[in-house]
């Protein structure tokens, strides 16, 4: 790692260390916390935000589909699907932070079919149903998740998918443990909670979904839990007709 990479490390570990501002609003302790590290957030973010590109894959993105992401962050996503991106119909990335929004309307000059929004991800609506819809690593950083779930879900089509991958509290994780990493990750806004992968798997039970840990930058031997959701809205009843 070169020295300005290892600068640019420990310019985000301070921004960690400091904490996400508990003054405001959600939308302006997201600003006020991200705005600084805006600029290195997609490198340091590679190396701890794991199953991202492989949620992508699961979600099986194709030719002339309608695509939302919910807190897109720096709109990264789009270099994850790569030329996927390009096929489809349109992909709205939707986020509440000017800062890492930004960024994401750089990454997005020359994709005509991708809009870039600045919106809460609990009520923004398409115009339409969409075909995929998916958040990665931001459900934990939304106060109301399960509005977020509920709107996403409602967005859509039926045999449309929604896709989530986040850090969380395993079932499995210990009552020390868990404790352990709902204080670690509080501090900066990440709300880690038992309840996302159930609350995902009572709205669209037909789902694929993989449980995992994943190695921190800097303290070794810690590994945090992620999990990977893929889920698909049932297909639409059809109407049979009966003769009489």
């Amino acid at each position: 790692m070169s020295a300005a990479e290892t600068g640019a490390d420990a310019r985000i570990l301070w921004r960690m260390a400091c904490g996400q501002p508990r003054h405001g609003d959600h939308a302006a302790r997201l600003q006020a916390f991200y705005a600084p590290q805006a600029a290195h957030y997609d490198a340091f973010r590679e190396r701890l935000l794991r199953g991202r590109g492989e949620l992508i894959d699961k979600l099986e993105i194709g030719k002339g589909m309608r695509v939302v992401e919910l807190g897109c962050g720096t709109g990264s996503s789009l270099d994850r699907m790569g030329p996927r991106a390009q096929l489809c119909a349109s992909i709205q990335l939707v986020d509440l932070c000017p800062a890492l929004l930004a960024i994401a309307r750089q990454r997005a000059t020359g994709h005509n079919n991708v809009e870039v929004i600045e919106a809460d991800a609990t009520r923004w609506q398409p115009p339409a149903p969409v075909d995929r819809v998916f958040l990665s690593y931001a459900l934990t950083m939304i106060p109301d998740w399960e509005a977020a779930i509920a709107n996403a879900v409602g967005m859509l089509k039926p045999g449309g998918r929604l896709g989530v991958v986040d850090f969380h509290i395993p079932s499995s994780g210990g009552a020390f443990a868990s404790g352990f990493w709902r204080r670690w990750f509080a501090h900066d806004g990440v709300h880690l909670s038992a309840a996302h992968l159930p609350t995902l798997l009572s709205h669209l039970p037909d789902a694929w979904t993989d449980e995992r840990r994943t190695p921190l930058p800097y303290l070794s031997g810690l590994q945090a839990p992620y999990y990977l959701y893929v889920g698909r809205r049932a297909e639409a009843a059809k109407s049979v007709s009966v003769a009489r």
